[in-house]
């Protein structure tokens, strides 16, 4: 009768394990799954004007999110999204400030946040991108015909059950677009996430406080939970925040629950719940990527900008001055644009951008960042032993991408979001897409440099 009795038990546990993990998984990643998809809905049909069948089709597809489900309400401009009718999760659009997910706080209070925006001025049609909107004749670019063809190669990879989803292709040469290519549903007034190109933004608005003398990034960053903190927090410093190596205690994976996809899809402050993370190094002394490093520097970007002007720095200061009229920075629950991973922009927008810094940052006589900031930007932290990361921008010093010069410096977003720029060979590519798995950049890069007209 014991050994009988031990055997059930024994069965019982096996049996009651699966479930508890089961159980487990689902608390924690049901909810970043239904919030992903929410905001990802909100966002494309509301500042994209997709159809709503071709986000689920696209963007919400591939297994786990594939088993979520989701709502758009037209009349207040929200999407709900559950899986298996559990772990709600609710997304809001609001004009000029994109979507933002319902997180902790409650609707009413962010839905109260204001977001004036003043009128971007508008690019004159007839004036030459990138001052305004026209691009050079056909017969000016006999040269880049070789490059035409490149590109249409590289769309044929869209076709076809494995496609790769490329939606866009811009090259930047000697300061005038030269070639581009969109996908069928998409065009040169399609405003595309960049995911974490956003991080690249942040670094920008950051120099531009420098410059404004509002910033010191070499002293302890200005982050009023680390101010007193007295566990080595209080000495982490601006750039080092820039640089990727804070030393905080932030897991950056994106399969499972983890400190990245938790700040992202369940927490109002974002920046609030990184800067709570403790140590795991020394600040400066290991380089570890993460979006929370990010957040952090957007609300320094708004405590330093002030509260009063917050909102409409980045435009004003940033996106206005270089033509970005198609700029949507999207703000956490609490109000602070979540700096490491939403904003939304044209290719042709996102090529300016690039093209402000193969400028060294200034654009039509105004020195936008500070003098010497591209330089630093482009400079690897001291314990970044591969090279690759600068303020916020990722780097070829160490030979990363063999076929592209080592001067080459690019922002690099999710599914393969890419701005290149390439200062040797006075050039800029933007790349935007929704391509899962790999994708061989360093390939492409090469097609586009070896079509290049020669000198």
């Amino acid at each position: 009768m014991a050994s009988a009795s031990f055997r059930w038990r024994r069965l019982w546990w096996l049996l009651l394990l699966p479930l508890a993990f089961a159980i487990k998984y689902a608390w924690q990643s049901f909810p970043i799954m239904s919030g992903y998809g929410a905001k990802m809905m909100a966002s494309a049909i509301y500042l994209q004007h997709r159809a709503p069948s071709s986000v689920l089709a696209e963007e919400l597809s591939a297994f786990p999110l594939s088993l979520a489900s989701y709502k758009w309400n037209e009349t207040d401009s929200s999407v709900t999204g559950s899986v298996w009718g559990i772990a709600k999760r609710r997304a809001i659009y609001r004009h000029t400030a994109g979507a933002t997910l319902v997180n902790e706080w409650d609707e009413k209070s962010i839905r109260a946040q204001q977001f004036y925006i003043p009128p971007a001025p508008p690019l004159p049609d007839t004036c030459r991108w990138p001052c305004g909107n026209a691009v050079l004749p056909a017969d000016s670019l006999k040269a880049y015909q070789k490059l035409r063809e490149v590109l249409a190669k590289a769309f044929e990879a869209n076709i076809g059950e494995n496609s790769q989803r490329m939606r866009a292709v811009v090259v930047v040469h000697s300061g005038q677009i030269v070639a581009e290519k969109y996908a069928d549903g998409f065009d040169v007034n399609t405003p595309q996430l960049g995911w974490s190109m956003t991080k690249s933004l942040t670094g920008a608005l950051t120099g531009i406080l420098v410059k404004q003398g509002k910033l010191n990034i070499k002293q302890p960053a200005p982050v009023p939970e680390w101010r007193n903190a007295n566990d080595g927090r209080e000495k982490i410093t601006t750039e080092q925040l820039l640089q990727q190596t804070s030393g905080l205690d932030f897991e950056e994976v994106y399969s499972r629950a983890s400190e990245g996809t938790n700040m992202l899809f369940k927490k109002a402050d974002m920046a609030a719940y990184t800067a709570s993370r403790p140590l795991k190094d020394n600040p400066g002394t290991v380089w570890y990527y993460t979006s929370g490093n990010s957040n952090v520097l957007s609300r320094i970007i708004r405590h330093s900008a002030g509260e009063s002007d917050y909102r409409q720095f980045p435009y004003r200061e940033l996106f206005w001055k270089i033509g970005m009229r198609s700029m949507v920075m999207e703000p956490d629950a609490s109000g602070t644009y979540v700096g490491s991973s939403y904003s939304w922009a044209t290719p042709r927008d996102w090529a300016r951008f690039g093209l402000l810094y193969l400028q060294n940052g200034e654009w039509n006589g105004e020195q936008i960042l500070p003098v010497d900031w591209v330089r630093k930007t482009a400079t690897p932290a001291p314990c970044d032993s591969l090279q690759h990361y600068g303020y916020q921008w990722w780097l070829n010093a160490g030979g990363q991408y063999p076929n592209a010069p080592r001067d080459m410096m690019l922002c690099d977003g999710y599914e393969h979001q890419y701005v290149f720029v390439i200062p040797s060979l006075q050039l800029v590519i933007v790349r935007m897409g929704q391509t899962e798995g790999d994708w061989d950049a360093d390939n492409f890069l090469k097609l586009i440099i070896e079509s290049l007209p020669p000198k």
